[in-house]
C-alpha cells in the first residue's frame, strides 16, 4: 500500500485520538485474536474486561464506543459471546434503554427551567458545604422515588447550563450571541483562572449529587434496576423491601452525609472548592437580567414545565408506566404546550443519550462474554461453599468487587438468581435468604461507587457532555469517589456483619 493511503488510514482510525492510544487498541485486537486460541477463554475474557474498562479510563482521549465498540464486535467474531447472547442482555435492559432514549430527553426541554431554580438557589445559599449537602441529599431522596440515571441527567443539565452561562462571558461574549462553550480558544486570559476554580467548583457538587443517587437507589424498589429483580425474586413490596434494606441502608446514608461535610471542611480528595467570586456575579448578573426577560410567554413555558415536573415525580414514584415511556410522555407535552414543533429542534435533545445509549449496548456485549465464559462462577461456588454464619458478609465483599468491575446489575442478576436456585431446592432457610438477598443488594449498590462502569449513572456521567467540560475524568472519577468508597462500603459491611 502506498505510504499516503497507510498514513490515511492511519489518520482515520479513531480520528484525534492520540497515536500511542490508537496502536494500543491495535494491540489489544490482535493480542485478543492470538491468545483466544493458544489460553482458556476464560482468561481472554478476563483479558477483554480490563481492556474495555482502559477503553472507559481513556474516555477524555477517545469516545468508549468506537474502541469498546471493535473489542466486543471482535469478542463476538472470536466465538466469546453469542450475538443472540448479546441481543438477550439489551432486551433484558430494554427498560434501561428506553429511559435513555426518552427520559434524558425529556430533561433537556426542562433545561430552562431546572437553569432559572438552581441558579437562584446557587446564589441565595452561600456556603459551599450547605450546598453540597443539599445536592448529596437532594440525589439521595430524588433517587429512592425517582431513579437515578434520571437524577443525574437533572445533575448534567444544571452543570452544563451554569459552565455555558460563564464560559460565554469569560469569552467576551454577549449573552444574545451565539458561543461554543466546550473550545477554550477565545475565553480571555484574566478569566481561566476562575474558570479552572469554577470547573473544580461543579466537579465537587456533581460528585457528591452523583454519590447521592447511590446513597437514595439502594434504598427503594424503585431506586435502582436491580432492586425491582430482587424484589421480585424475594416477594416484597416497596413498604416490605424498605424496611428489609433500612438496617444496612440508613446507617450508611447518614454515614454517606457526614463523609459529604467532612471532604468539603478538609477539601480532601479534590472537594472543598469554593465558586470565584466572579463567576458568582456573573451568575447573578444573568439571573437579574433573566428576570427582567420574563415575557408572559417565557413564564407560561416556566408553568408547563413546571406542572410537567410533577407530573414526571407522580409517575415515576407511583410507578404508572415504565420510567421510558413516561419521559416520551414528558417529551411529548413539554414539546406540544411550549411550541416546540419542529424536527431539528426536537432532534438536539437526543444527541446527549443517544451516543451513551450505543456505548451501554456495547457494554451488554461485555456483559455477555462474562454470562458466556462464565467468569463470576469460580467466586459465586467459593462463597456458596462457606459456612452459612459468614456467607452474608461474603457476599456482600464478593458483590461489591465484581460491581466495581463489571456492572451491578449484571452482578445482582447472576447472584441472586444463584441464591433463588439454592433457595428454592430447599438448601437454605427463608430467614438466610432474606439476609442474603440484602447483602447482594447492599453489596451491589454501594461499593460500585467505586468506579463508572459500577454504576450506570456514573458511567452516564463520565460519557456526558459535561465531564470534558469541568475536566472529570475516570482516574479523576475514582480518586474522588475513593473515601465514599471506602466510608460506605465499611459501614455497610459492619451493619450486615452486626445488625442483620
Amino acid at each position: 500500500m502506498p505510504q499516503p493511503m497507510l498514513q490515511a488510514f492511519t489518520k482515520n482510525f479513531l480520528g484525534n485520538s492520540p497515536d500511542w492510544y490508537k496502536y494500543t487498541i491495535l494491540a489489544f485486537l490482535v493480542l485478543n485474536a492470538v491468545l483466544v486460541y493458544t489460553v482458556e477463554p476464560f482468561i481472554v475474557g478476563w483479558l477483554l474486561i480490563i481492556e474495555f474498562i482502559f477503553t472507559l479510563a481513556m474516555a477524555l482521549k477517545c469516545y468508549p464506543l468506537q474502541p469498546g465498540g471493535l473489542l466486543a464486535i471482535e469478542a463476538v467474531v472470536l466465538g466469546l459471546a453469542k450475538p443472540e447472547t448479546v441481543y438477550h442482555e439489551a432486551l433484558a435492559n430494554f427498560e434501561v434503554i428506553l429511559l435513555l432514549m426518552f427520559m434524558v430527553a425529556g430533561i433537556y426541554f426542562m433545561r430552562d427551567l431546572l437553569l432559572f431554580t438552581f441558579t437562584k438557589l446557587l446564589i441565595k445559599v452561600k456556603s459551599k458545604t450547605i450546598l453540597s449537602l443539599m445536592f448529596c441529599l437532594s440525589g439521595a431522596v430524588l433517587s429512592a422515588f425517582l431513579d437515578a440515571l434520571t437524577v443525574t441527567a437533572v445533575l448534567i443539565s444544571v452543570a452544563v447550563g451554569f459552565y455555558s452561562v460563564y464560559h460565554k462571558v469569560a469569552s467576551g461574549k454577549e449573552s444574545h450571541h451565539d458561543h461554543d462553550h466546550s473550545n477554550d480558544t477565545s475565553v480571555q486570559e484574566y478569566h481561566r483562572e476562575d474558570l479552572e476554580g469554577f470547573r473544580a467548583f461543579l466537579r465537587s457538587l456533581i460528585m457528591h449529587g452523583a454519590v447521592g443517587t447511590a446513597l437514595g437507589g439502594v434504598t427503594t424498589l424503585v431506586g435502582e434496576p436491580q432492586n425491582l429483580l430482587i424484589a421480585e425474586k424475594a416477594g416484597w413490596n416497596f413498604i416490605e423491601f424498605f424496611l428489609a434494606m433500612a438496617p444496612v441502608t440508613m446507617p450508611t446514608l447518614v454515614a454517606g452525609l457526614a463523609t459529604c461535610l467532612l471532604l468539603e471542611k478538609t477539601g480532601w480528595f479534590g472537594y472543598g472548592s469554593l465558586i470565584p467570586e466572579n463567576v458568582r456575579n456573573v451568575l447573578v448578573d444573568f439571573d437579574e437580567e433573566e428576570s427582567k426577560k420574563l415575557t408572559s410567554k417565557h413564564k407560561a413555558s416556566l408553568i408547563v414545565q413546571g406542572l410537567v415536573v410533577i407530573f414526571l415525580v407522580v409517575g415515576l414514584a407511583f410507578h404508572l408506566a415504565a420510567v421510558g415511556l413516561i419521559g416520551l410522555t414528558v417529551i411529548v407535552l413539554l414539546t406540544a404546550f411550549n411550541g416546540i414543533t419542529e424536527e431539528h429542534r426536537i432532534g438536539h435533545a437526543f444527541e446527549e443519550a443517544l451516543p451513551f445509549t450505543a456505548l451501554l449496548v456495547v457494554f451488554f456485549a461485555i456483559v455477555a462474554v462474562i454470562h458466556e465464559q462464565h467468569l463470576f462462577s469460580p467466586v459465586i461456588n467459593a462463597v456458596l461453599a462457606m459456612d452459612e454464619s459468614i456467607q452474608p458478609s461474603m457476599f456482600f465483599i464478593a458483590n461489591g468487587v465484581l460491581s466495581m468491575i463489571s456492572d451491578n446489575v449484571f452482578v445482582a442478576t447472576v447472584y441472586i438468581n444463584e441464591v433463588k436456585a439454592v433457595f428454592d431446592a430447599g438448601k437454605i432457610s427463608r430467614e438466610h435468604f432474606d439476609l442474603l438477598t440484602i447483602a447482594i443488594n447492599t453489596g451491589t449498590n454501594l461499593p460500585s461507587v467505586a468506579t463508572p462502569n459500577g454504576q450506570a449513572a456514573f458511567l452516564f456521567l463520565l460519557t456526558s457532555a459535561v465531564a470534558p467540560l469541568i475536566r472529570l475524568s475516570y482516574g479523576r472519577m475514582v480518586i474522588m469517589a475513593l473515601p465514599y468508597t471506602i466510608v460506605l462500603s465499611i459501614v455497610a459491611l459492619l451493619a450486615v456483619i452486626y445488625i442483620l
